[in-house]
This record gives C-alpha cells, structure tokens and sequence, in this order.
C-alpha cells in the first residue's frame, strides 16, 4: 500500500530521509481494526519522527501520521484518536505511562490503511469533510485541552496565542473565539498577523513585542524562541499551558518572575477520546472548522513537509488519499 514513511532518522536534513512508497498492509491484533484512510493531517511530530525524535532506529521503518479520517470495516465514516493506551488502562489516556501516538511504537496512519483499537474510533460527522476531521485529533483536540481542559481561564478573558500561523495555534484562535475569549496572537509577518486576524483574533502583535496590557493566559507551542515573552506578558497570578516546543526545550527559565508574580505552568499533551468527541460536538454545534491551509495528494507529501520545514503555513496541511 502506499505510505509516507522513514526508514533512518536524519536529524539536521530529514527530508532526506522522506520516502513515499510501498509498505506491507496493517497486522491487526485482537481487538484492533482497520480504516480506509482519506485524509490525514500533518504535525510537527511528523518532522520530529524524521529527525528520530522519540523514533529509535529499531522501530523503523516506521509509517508517519498520528490522526486520520476514512472509513471503517462497515463503511462507516469514522475519525481515528491517535493516542494508544496500554491495555486494560482506564481513565485518562494521556497519563498512561505507556500510552503512546500512532508513529511512535505502531505504524502511523499516512497510509492508505492504518490499524487502530476499535476503542479509538470515533463517528465523523457528515457535514464535516474527511479533510477538516483529519485536522481536529493531534492539533485542534491538543488546542482544546489546553484552552478548556488545562487553562483554568474563562470566556471574556484575554489569551494571547504565540506562533498564530501553525495548526495548534489556529485552532486556538478559532476555539477561543467561539467560545467568547478575547484572543490575541504573535507572529514573525505582516501576512501572518493578518490571517490570525481573519482567523478572529481581536490584535495580532508582532513576535517579541511589548503588548498594549498584560494577559490572563498565554497558549504556548513555539518554546525557546517565545519562552520569555511569554511569561513577561503574563499579569500576576497568569496562567501559562504549553503543548510544544517547536524552536527548542531549552527556555530561559524565568524562574524569579514565576514565582514572585505567583504565575502557573501548566504542561499538556493532546487529549483523550471524549475530549475529541467533545471537539466533535463543538464544530458541529457552532459551526467552526479547521483552517486548511493546503491539500495535497498524498504523493506530494514532500511539498507539504517542506512548507511545514520552512514555516510557510496558515493552518494545516492536509494529506487525501
């Protein structure tokens, strides 16, 4: 079947190590199954797992992709929750310690056909494309937990959102929005702040920049790039959730602000599955949906991982089969 895939990490050029080709279809244990995949978005953890991030070279060859939207062993329209929890786990699945995404220690799902726990299918609504379904388990259901989950903050406060072009921080935009937060947003160009805008965020400010007033919460994806902004652009007893870290793990700590003006840290990953059914109801309810910022044949996986590389998106890049 055709897939995206990596075969031996590269960690300063991993493009060089895309292929896109031929894989043997899925093994399906006891009490997984199979979906026709149709389209499958693509994250960061993508480049990550070609730079061997979390990927040893012993699991490899391994198939990218951690969401998906297709079909199921009936026909039905389904969207896959890409976190695998360990059997017999119960609660969330975000803190099994063995818990792991699709990619990591199973074949991922930029594939014509993935395996996944029957457990972790979800029914696609019909108004919703498989491309726009595709988006919401990594990126907008990782943008969900921490704005409504993890943050703490309420609607009519001020978010501010650093990196507002990628997947996470779109959806965050949109979220927010709909749900009735003041939303704020950074980015590197005039071309980026302006979509954050059109995306509904109330300003957009350049990155780094001194902000008009201090903010409730900051969302953070970006990491050592926007680390100390971040907690500078906090108000005393502010709340900072961070997902990511995209430009580097190594912040400057910022630790006597922290704690003098009494700010919260807040780490979160993803979600679990009835928080992206929640994500589900929400979309259908208010009629949001995922920004899209190219779809693209699976074929042309290059293009859209090299957009990605480059930081040339507004919202996600979508794969179709």
């Amino acid at each position: 079947m055709l897939a995206a895939f990596v075969s031996t990490p590269a960690p300063k050029d991993p493009l060089s190590v895309l292929e896109v080709g031929d894989r043997p279809d899925p093994t399906v244990p006891e009490g997984w199954t199979t979906v026709q995949v149709k389209a499958v978005s693509l994250n960061h953890h993508d480049l990550f797992s070609l730079r061997g991030v979390g990927l040893p070279q012993e699991r490899m060859p391994m198939i990218l992709g951690t969401d998906a939207a297709g079909l199921d062993e009936d026909g039905n329209e389904v969207v896959v929750h890409g976190v695998i929890a360990s059997p017999g786990w119960t609660g969330d699945e975000t803190l099994d310690p063995k818990r792991s995404l699709l990619s990591e220690v199973h074949q991922g799902s930029m594939a014509e056909r993935v395996a996944v726990p029957r457990r972790n299918l979800l029914p696609k609504p019909a108004d919703l494309s498989f491309a726009e379904a595709a988006c919401l388990p990594t990126a907008w259901l990782t943008a969900y937990r921490m704005l409504f989950v993890k943050s703490g903050l309420r609607p009519g406060q001020t978010v501010l959102v650093q990196g507002a072009s990628g997947g996470v921080a779109t959806a965050l935009i949109v979220l927010g929005r709909a749900a009735g937060f003041r939303m704020w947003a950074t980015a590197r160009s005039e071309e980026k702040r302006a979509a954050a805008l059109a995306l509904g965020a109330e300003q957009a400010f350049d990155s780094n920049a001194r902000l008009p007033e201090r903010v409730d919460g900051v969302m953070e994806t970006v990491g050592e790039a926007t680390w100390s902004h971040s907690i500078k652009s906090l108000k005393p007893g502010g709340v900072l959730v961070t997902s990511g870290a995209t430009t580097g793990f190594n912040p400057g700590a910022e630790l006597n602000r922290i704690f003098f003006t009494q700010l919260s840290v807040i780490g979160s990953t993803m979600g679990t599955k009835d928080e992206l059914e929640a994500l589900i109801r929400m979309c259908a309810v208010t009629g949001i949906r995922p920004q899209i910022d190219v779809e693209l044949p699976l074929t042309r996986a290059r293009e859209g991982f090299e957009r990605m590389l480059e930081g040339r998106t507004n919202g996600k890049i979508v794969f179709t089969l």
